[in-house]
């Protein structure tokens, strides 16, 4: 039989290396690289393998970084290649170094002003104004491609909540795809709420729903306060839905299951001042939904 300590071949190891910084939740990414050096011992093959996937793992999470006082997202579709993204508010690209988490080589990116970047600045100023009222702390680009004859926007909205020394980080985000085509277009959003909890605990929640809606076209200004006003509705909906599952899954366990599995001691229980306990924190009913 093959000894259990037998040394992996590289392929095994970079198979290894990338399914585990692959599984990196939100925040965390910095911290599996650390312990993945110190189990492989194999620095160079870790930096390695790690600055190919923290690329994809950023891009992936819309990550934001600061530049010129400006935040960025790095995204998809902001990618030039070669780890090079644009910030389509100030037209300039920059490198990203994933692994430092640095940026360098800033030059100017051309951008036509033509009629469809003038819509891609009013999403994004109209954008911008909600986010900011709406998250914490919460980012969002617009950002515009042309397909032929086509212009095509995106929008992606990031927020986070990195919490390591109270055990749990937590990312929402979400992108809106649309076409500006004359008199309606139809927006189809993508969100994702990703949740790691690690206090006595590994409790992983991925949160994923997808929403599709047609909106009227007529100029800018109108289009721009119809689609932030669909992007607010579509949160609170997405928000309200999560409060109400964790409420029921909640009363489930603390309710049901656990009562039942308790002994008969035929001594009264008082279940509200229980779920209400704060100790448990399981009652999200009166949490506010932010207007």
């Amino acid at each position: 039989s093959m000894c259990a300590r037998q040394e992996l071949c590289e392929p095994e190891k970079v198979s290894l290396i990338c399914g585990l910084l692959r599984q990196s939740p939100p925040g965390e990414f910095g911290q599996v690289v650390q312990d993945l050096s110190a189990l492989v011992q194999d620095d160079k093959l870790v930096r390695q393998e790690a600055a190919r996937m923290g690329a994809c793992h950023n891009k992936n999470n819309f990550t934001p970084i600061q530049i010129n006082g400006r935040t960025v997202l790095l995204t998809h579709y902001n990618n030039l290649g070669g780890n090079r993204f644009f910030d389509p508010q100030d037209k300039f690209s920059f490198e990203f170094d994933h692994l430092r988490g640095v940026t360098s080589k800033p030059q100017l990116h051309g951008v036509m002003l033509d009629e469809g970047e003038l819509w891609r600045e009013a999403l994004h100023k109209g954008l911008k104004a909600y986010v900011s009222c709406h998250f914490p702390v919460g980012n969002c680009c617009v950002f515009k491609k042309s397909l032929g004859k086509r212009q095509m926007f995106v929008a992606c909205i990031e927020a986070h909540q990195y919490q390591p020394s109270n055990h749990w980080n937590s990312l929402w985000k979400s992108d809106w795809t649309f076409a500006l085509t004359p008199f309606t277009t139809q927006v189809t959003a993508i969100f994702l709420l990703q949740i790691h909890y690690f206090r006595h605990a590994n409790l992983h929640v991925n949160i994923s729903k997808s929403v599709s809606e047609t909106l009227n076209v007529i100029d800018q200004s109108q289009f721009a306060t119809d689609f932030v006003k669909f992007v607010k509705a579509e949160d609170t909906k997405f928000h309200v839905a999560i409060l109400e599952n964790i409420q029921a899954l909640s009363e489930d366990i603390w309710g049901k299951n656990l009562r039942r599995k308790l002994p008969v001691t035929r001594t009264f229980m008082n279940w509200n001042k229980l779920l209400n306990d704060q100790h448990l924190k399981t009652n999200v009913s009166n949490t506010e939904v932010p207007p």
